[in-house]
């Protein structure tokens, strides 16, 4: 087995050095890695469902889609990733026999973590990792999230959103309770003594495993699967499942409801109601939204030459975008 130590933190290369991984390695590997603030979202959601918007933008919080399904998670500097690659798939799905190796160090460290569910780790039923999977040919990468000292707040808030607001098929994420690992240790080590405790117990583990290094041809390939896939709005948005979105707000100048039809993160149809007042006839900004991207920065570029007073009497433009979105 290789090990590498991936001091990048950057969420769109990360996720492409493990596709990069994937398809090169003819030996199993195992990654630990973090990621600056972002959300990853599972290859069946829709990213609109999962992410607080508002939130994310203000935060600049990276948005990007990852190869493998179930739910979106939350990563920051606080949060400490592990990715196996094994050239086996006999037992692929079999999340414990991945997840057996990170409870194994918490148990010498003296925390009673659990197995619980379909793909979570928990401590006293509180959830500080989830599990997913995904299969390539005769491989199969598993990938986990260990809660070690993130910003819980930051994280609730980042994933905190309206789902009244949305109606589609997509996969949707199940809240749970959760917990920082840092919160249950007997004394206090940094994440980077944590990450040491975790390799050292897999070289200790698995015969034949060393450390190894991602070479600048692999940086390279992902690179480029950076610029053609996980940094694209296409991968990252565009591939949500068709959804309906609908969102009212009341203002002192009347009530402003919205209904859109998303197909592949674009704008189908667009119907807005409301006891408001204007000059000129609302259809007219239906027809600017069809086509465009459903996103407050795009939305916000369409609308950007149009006088949205002779439309919507006394709402100022910030506050007609908030419902749009």
């Amino acid at each position: 087995m290789l090990i590498f130590r991936n001091y990048n933190t950057d969420p769109y290369l990360n996720l492409a050095l493990e596709e990069c991984l994937l398809a090169k390695s003819g030996q199993d590997c195992f990654m630990l890695w973090r990621n600056r603030p972002s959300i990853i979202i599972g290859r069946n959601q829709n990213t609109a469902e999962e992410i607080n918007a508002e939130f994310v933008r203000s935060r600049d919080i990276a948005v990007v889609r990852r190869l493998s399904g179930g739910g979106a998670v939350y990563h920051d500097l606080g949060n400490l990733n592990f990715t196996f690659i094994a050239n086996d798939t006999k037992n692929s799905f079999d999340f414990f026999r991945f997840a057996e190796p990170i409870l194994a160090v918490l148990r010498k460290l003296g925390v009673r973590a659990e197995y619980s569910g379909r793909n979570d780790l928990t401590i006293a039923g509180q959830k500080f990792s989830g599990n997913a999977q995904y299969v390539q040919g005769n491989k199969v990468l598993h990938h986990g999230t260990l809660l070690y000292d993130s910003d819980l707040l930051v994280l609730q808030d980042a994933l905190q959103i309206k789902p009244e607001k949305y109606e589609s098929k997509g996969i949707k994420s199940v809240a749970s309770r959760i917990t920082n690992i840092s919160s249950h240790l007997p004394k206090p080590w940094t994440i980077d003594e944590f990450a040491t405790m975790i390799i050292e117990h897999i070289k200790n583990t698995y015969v034949g495993a060393e450390m190894s290094e991602i070479t600048p041809a692999d940086y390279a390939i992902a690179h480029d699967l950076v610029a053609a896939k996980y940094g694209e709005w296409k991968w990252n948005y565009g591939k949500s499942s068709p959804y309906n979105f609908q969102n009212k707000l009341r203002f002192s100048s009347g009530m402003v409801e919205c209904r859109l039809f998303v197909e592949q993160g674009m704008i189908c149809t667009a119907k807005i109601y409301g006891d408001f007042f204007g000059n000129k006839d609302i259809e007219e900004i239906e027809t600017i939204l069809v086509g465009v991207r459903h996103n407050y920065s795009d939305i916000c570029h369409s609308l950007l030459k149009v006088d949205l007073a002779q439309y919507f009497a006394g709402i100022d433009r910030e506050e007609i975008i908030k419902v749009l979105v």
